[in-house]
């Protein structure tokens, strides 16, 4: 007797899981980008901090050039973009290429990693997270090629940079946001799986040092 007692009790169980489940549609979100936050936060194995090839020079055809070959998009296409981002700041400080992870149910969250390059040549480990919170839903991994403006000293990056997160401007598949903190302008373009659609207000915090907390 005992023994179909349980048995119902599990069955119940499982059926109010899937039941929760149903009411909380974009819970699957957060919980990948936990996994997939993790994975990112893990320091990187030897052969894994190698920096990618430096950009040849910061001119805007080579940019151009740079970004489309790493984000996957076309010359054509990430020349129209970047026109107007050169047109309203000119050429960059510095850029920063790296790949991150993403999700939101209202509340979201944001974890990257990736590889800050100043116009001198230099080039040092960058993580990236943060919330943002407002009208957005959605989740996607994608690949990021971040023009970064006003940045005198290496050390200013690693801050909080707040800015309306929710793509400023889409076009040829690739989305444009802007950031900033003081005189210090951020343009990330981002090419992925997924979609985050809505606008939502947060930050993103930049550091040296990989890390899962977001605040």
């Amino acid at each position: 007797m005992s023994g179909i007692k349980n048995r119902w009790i599990n069955r119940l169980r499982v059926s109010r899981s899937r039941e929760t489940g149903l009411h909380f549609p974009g819970l699957r979100h957060l919980l990948r980008l936990v996994a997939l936050a993790f994975l990112l936060s893990v320091p990187a194995s030897h052969a894994q901090e190698q920096f990618p090839p430096k950009v040849e020079d910061f001119s805007e055809s080579m940019l151009v050039v740079s970004a489309a070959k790493y984000l996957g998009t076309t010359a054509e296409s990430m020349a129209e973009i970047m026109d107007k981002v050169f047109s309203q700041y000119g050429i960059p400080d510095a850029i920063i290429r790296g790949e991150e992870v993403s999700a939101a149910v209202v509340f979201g969250l944001r974890y990257g990693r990736g590889t800050l390059e100043t116009q001198d040549g230099n080039q040092y480990p960058i993580y990236w997270r943060g919330p943002s919170a407002g009208v957005d839903t959605g989740g996607n991994a994608a690949k990021s090629f971040t023009l970064v403006y006003g940045l005198d000293r290496v050390d200013d990056i690693y801050r909080r940079f707040g800015g309306v997160d929710g793509s400023a401007f889409y076009l040829g598949g690739v989305a444009v946001n802007y950031l900033q903190r003081d005189n210090i302008v951020l343009a990330p373009m981002r090419a992925g799986i997924g979609l985050r659609a809505g606008v939502s207000i947060g930050y993103l915090k930049f550091t040296r040092d990989s890390g899962w907390f977001p605040f």
